[in-house]
């Protein structure tokens, strides 16, 4: 029997969070492509092996579940340092993307090829042949569309090749990736199920378990929000959204551009520039730490009102709530100017997680639980079925 790995993976609007095996391995990266051609000019071609993958993932991506097929794609911080980098737009489905394939893609090969799983796949030369028994999601309101199906369909039953072009290490590597089983999980389902459960699916949180809550994430591109009661999401009251935190990042990055004559590579070098924790706010221009704050602030809490206005539509729907989560990478961005709107507004009952990695890793880790949990029973289900040795 092929031996399958697990893989949980949350193809996140601004980066991949990805989780492996018994939670021995996790990828993150910034979720940017730009197409390429088969020869990138590297500076130092003999010290490529000894350079991180990670900086330099150069691929061919070959897939049936493509529209764009055989193409070359610099993936993650080296195409971010492209005139042509790619990143999800406002508007657009996941489900429907070529990108999010070539990332999911692009992840799953990272693992395969390293020396730690040659024990794990068949690897002939320079082929390797690997399986995988993935967990991931989609923003509620593309499941509530039907559009999981499809994407499942995409995945399962085909074969998925990338090979590694001017890739540090991996370099002349062919990745065949076969999925076992593809388990599509809507995000704030995942997001209810990390909040209180642990790695078992044992109930960690039991003052959360019959309360009503609200669960809102807020990612790139959409926010979702989970209406959870008698321990269930609400189907008919949960909702999904097309509002996010990228146009906004996408803003202050062009304004930073327009005002300071400042360049960011992407809308992660944004984020950096708002959530850390020295400097916040501030650039360097020509040498000298400047302040965006006039920026970000005044674009932020536009975006926090909108994001509010959500949340009071939703309570008001559902009034006997007790608490709002507010989850994810746009939570994290947003946190200041939601609880500043709070406390001068309604006054609702809302939290954060202080752990910004919590936060930021919940899909990846909700994904974790409920795949594993799934692999366990297939596993028992395989053994019922073996003959009994005498």
């Amino acid at each position: 029997m092929t031996k399958s790995r697990i893989a949980a993976i949350d193809v996140g609007n601004d980066s991949i969070k990805a989780i492996f095996g018994k939670m021995d391995y996790e990828l993150n990266i910034p979720n940017i492509i730009a197409r390429d051609t088969e020869d990138r000019p590297v500076i130092g071609i003999e010290e490529l092996d000894e350079k991180n993958p990670l900086e330099g993932i150069h691929i061919k991506v070959h897939s049936p579940a493509l529209k764009e097929n055989n193409a070359i794609y610099r993936i993650g911080h080296l195409a971010t340092k492209s005139q042509n980098a790619t990143e999800l737009d406002p508007g657009s489905s996941k489900s429907e993307e070529d990108q999010t394939l070539i990332m999911l893609f692009a992840t799953l090969a990272l693992d395969a090829a390293r020396a730690e799983n040659k024990n794990t796949f068949n690897q002939t030369k320079n082929v390797i042949d690997a399986n995988y028994t993935l967990g991931t999601g989609l923003p509620l309101r593309e499941v509530k569309e039907g559009k999981d199906a499809g994407y499942r369909s995409r995945l399962v039953g085909n074969v998925h090749q990338v090979e590694f072009l001017v890739t540090p290490k991996y370099q002349g590597i062919k990745v065949n990736i076969k999925f076992n089983e593809v388990k599509v999980y809507p995000e704030g389902f995942a997001a209810y199920i990390n909040l209180v459960m642990d790695n078992d699916l044992k109930i960690i949180n039991k003052e959360l378990i019959d309360k009503r809550i609200l669960i809102q994430d807020i990612g790139g591109l959409s926010t979702d929000i989970a209406v959870i009661k008698n321990r269930n999401v609400d189907d008919d009251k949960a909702q999904g959204f097309n509002l996010g935190v990228s146009e906004s990042l996408e803003a202050i990055r062009e304004e930073i551009r327009t005002k300071h004559g400042v360049e960011l590579d992407s809308r992660m070098d944004v984020v950096e520039i708002i959530t850390k924790k020295n400097d916040r706010n501030h650039i360097m221009v020509k040498g000298s730490r400047t302040s965006v704050h006039d920026i970000t602030d005044r674009i932020l809490l536009d975006l926090a009102k909108k994001e509010y206005r959500l949340l009071r539509n939703v309570w008001q729907k559902n009034s006997q709530t007790e608490i709002c989560y507010f989850v994810g990478g746009g939570a994290i961005v947003l946190k200041e100017y939601l609880k500043t709107l709070n406390n001068n507004l309604d006054g609702y009952n809302i939290d954060f997680f202080e752990d910004e990695k919590e936060s930021i890793w919940m899909m990846a880790n909700a994904y974790y639980k409920l795949i594993s949990d799934f692999a366990r029973k297939a596993e028992k289900q395989q053994e019922a079925k073996q003959p009994v040795k005498n």
